[in-house]
């Protein structure tokens, strides 16, 4: 059954300016601003201002239940995007290995990571970083830490790491070596 109007709100917090054009969301924070298009999606996106508060309204009409189910993808997405300008996503990566250690070198301006010795291979696996995602080691041994304001770009780079160390051709259940993110959190920290 169709409703007649599907509607979500989300708060803006203060020192965040979001612009919509032509369902183009354009998110302005301290930590700098993303774009996003969901063009793609049927819905009307508005910036309400209020004296009390400033909100975006994400609104469907006549939509089916597949149609409504993306209203809260692109609020989410929008969430995220805030959340990225204001805080910043930070994934915590663990090297594990049973018998090789395996090496990882961060480049300098920390747009690559090389891993090396990976189940002994000679084999050198480079991984590039998405655009806004810096790649460090960590002061605790045997681990990566990748950050950046875009999650989608975040966590695919984080997802391309521990693609690259999959096991092939062997018994997973005894080679468990590889790089697996170990936390997900934000740069800026809540006090």
């Amino acid at each position: 059954m169709k409703d007649i109007s599907s509607v979500e709100s989300l708060d803006i917090p203060e020192g965040v300016k979001v612009t919509v054009k032509s369902r183009k969301v354009t998110v302005e924070g301290p930590r700098g601003s993303l774009t996003k298009s969901v063009g793609h999606i049927q819905m009307d996106i508005q910036v309400v201002k209020t004296p009390k508060a400033n909100k975006v309204v994400f609104t469907i009409w006549h939509g089916a239940r597949k149609h409504v189910a993306c209203l809260r993808t692109v609020k989410s997405l929008v969430e995220n995007m805030i959340i990225g300008v204001t805080k910043g996503f930070l994934y915590k990566m663990r090297l594990v290995y049973a018998h090789f250690p395996i090496n990882a070198i961060p480049s300098e301006d920390g747009t690559a990571v090389q891993i090396r010795n990976f189940l002994g291979e000679k084999y050198v696996r480079d991984c590039p970083m998405l655009e806004g995602v810096t790649v460090k080691m960590s002061e605790v041994k045997d681990e990566l830490i990748i950050s950046g304001n875009d999650i989608e770009n975040v966590s695919q780079s984080a997802a391309s790491i521990t693609d690259k160390t999959r096991v092939k051709d062997k018994d997973i259940r005894k080679f468990l070596d590889g790089v697996y993110t170990s936390e997900t959190t934000t740069v800026v920290q809540d006090a």
